[in-house]
């Protein structure tokens, strides 16, 4: 059973991203609607069901574990499972323990993250602005963000900065962000929106900021020098030579970077999506929990999971509408 998870596509599986919650302390615009029904907790894992499963990922070839949300650090106890993941660091089974966070908790958990291992995080950060900040995650403020990310860097994790390009929005804040990230010694990612669940009367062909267009316009400053780097990620890198930073560009509307995709997701209830632009997935937790003492028919449930994940997802804006939509939010499978 310790045989590595390969695809049928030859892609091996050693990347897995958990939610562990789909709760959130933000109202993104593009991600979820203003008035969102959460799950009720009882129908989350608990912290001990999250640590099993992500165990026996693990023992199954999984290096690199992201936690998402939701927010991850708004999940009660969660510097619980932080540490009690901190053993398959120690043993060499896992490689890497990072999260994607909005930053918001930053301040308060940064040390403690850093002490359990993490040394590298994911900040969501969409304009320096403070009014379009709190018009764009309707309940967050960006100077406790910013205090986030200073507690990162001071406590020694890499930071690096994620930002969903949108049309109208922070297109005239392009330069500055770079700037920013490069006067910190921070990485920068741009993200196109994807088109995934009801977000209320937003548009996402309105928010649709093609990262073509975004690239064109840093070429018109910088001198950008292509990066043969591949993390197995949907990610394609730059670096620009006038400043020395990584730029990042995730394009699943204008590039299909599936072909190279060794991770899977798993929802804070227990399902597993192969894909996350695809609707099909494996409930575990019956697996999970009617054998409490043997991980054998969860590992029997993964491997044939993974027998399912296609070639690559359907996301489209083409055609001025938008094909390829999950109905699930952003937030339930994890960012």
């Amino acid at each position: 059973m310790t045989a590595p998870l390969i695809d049928p596509f030859q892609r091996a599986i050693s990347y897995l991203r958990v939610s562990v919650t789909d709760r959130c302390d933000f109202r993104c615009v593009y991600c979820m609607s203003e008035n969102m029904s959460f799950l009720p907790k009882k129908e989350l894992l608990t912290l001990e069901e999250l640590d099993r499963m992500c165990s026996a990922f693990i023992d199954m070839g999984v290096e690199k574990l992201r936690i998402t949300g939701g927010e991850p650090l708004v999940r009660r106890g969660i510097m619980t499972f932080f540490n009690t993941m901190t053993r398959h660091l120690e043993s060499g089974a896992l490689q890497e323990l990072t999260l994607t966070t909005n930053g918001s908790q930053l301040e308060r958990f940064a040390g403690d993250l850093f002490a359990a291992g993490v040394r590298r995080v994911n900040i969501s950060l969409d304009t320096l602005d403070d009014q379009k900040f709190a018009d764009i995650t309707r309940w967050g403020r960006l100077p406790q963000v910013l205090r986030g990310v200073d507690a990162a860097q001071k406590a020694g994790m890499r930071v690096k900065i994620n930002v969903v390009a949108l049309k109208g929005f922070n297109e005239d804040e392009l330069f500055d962000l770079v700037e920013w990230c490069a006067g910190r010694d921070m990485d920068l990612t741009f993200i196109e929106v994807m088109p995934m669940g009801d977000i209320g009367n937003e548009d996402r062909l309105d928010q649709y900021w093609p990262l073509k267009d975004l690239r064109a316009r840093l070429a018109e400053r910088y001198t950008l020098k292509e990066l043969a780097e591949r993390t197995g990620g949907p990610a394609r890198y730059v670096a620009l030579e006038e400043t020395g930073q990584k730029i990042g560009f995730i394009t699943p509307l204008t590039h299909n970077f599936c072909e190279s995709c060794n991770r899977v997701r798993l929802t804070c209830t227990g399902e597993l999506y192969m894909c996350l632009g695809q609707e099909d997935m494996a409930d575990l937790r019956p697996a999970l929990r009617n054998h409490l003492g043997d991980d054998t028919a969860l590992q029997t449930h993964i491997r044939e999971a993974i027998t399912r994940k296609p070639k690559g997802h359907d996301f489209d804006y083409a055609r001025q509408s938008v094909d390829g939509r999950v109905s699930r939010h952003m937030s339930h499978t994890g960012g």
